[in-house]
């Protein structure tokens, strides 16, 4: 089991590099929806590592990452403040993945800086949970 959540902490590690590789402004219309595309992978890859610590560390056993940010802030690994981010970012990488309009893409945009840094919490507290 510790392989397989040693793999989950190194997608998710590598995968939050790649977005923040994307950091650049102003950003082009290009520059922006690859970034969204990377949120989209690298926030999979956040929270199915938050699934597996909270499985393998915790016995916690969730399907979807809502409950996800709910079992993280129960077990420390999220405060309050950061598990409404969190969840305010559950929703937005799920808007990402239905629909697609030039306004929401900048919105999004716009909050990636505030997701990456949140991300980057999460995952440093996932590993050494």
């Amino acid at each position: 089991m510790e392989d397989r959540l040693t793999r989950r902490l190194d997608v998710a590690r590598r995968a939050l590099v790649s977005l923040q590789a994307l950091a650049q402004e102003p950003p082009s219309p290009i520059i922006r929806d690859a970034s969204i595309q990377r949120f989209e992978y690298t926030f999979e890859a956040i929270w199915k590592a938050a699934q597996a610590v909270l499985r393998d560390r915790f016995g916690v056993e969730l399907a979807s990452p809502k409950p996800i940010i709910r079992a993280s802030l129960e077990n420390g690994l999220l405060d309050e403040e950061e598990a409404r981010l969190a969840l305010a970012m559950v929703d937005h990488r799920n808007l990402t993945a239905h629909t697609y309009d030039e306004a929401l893409a900048d919105e999004i945009f716009a909050a990636l800086p505030r997701y990456r840094s949140l991300m980057q919490v999460w995952l440093e507290r996932l590993a050494r949970s």
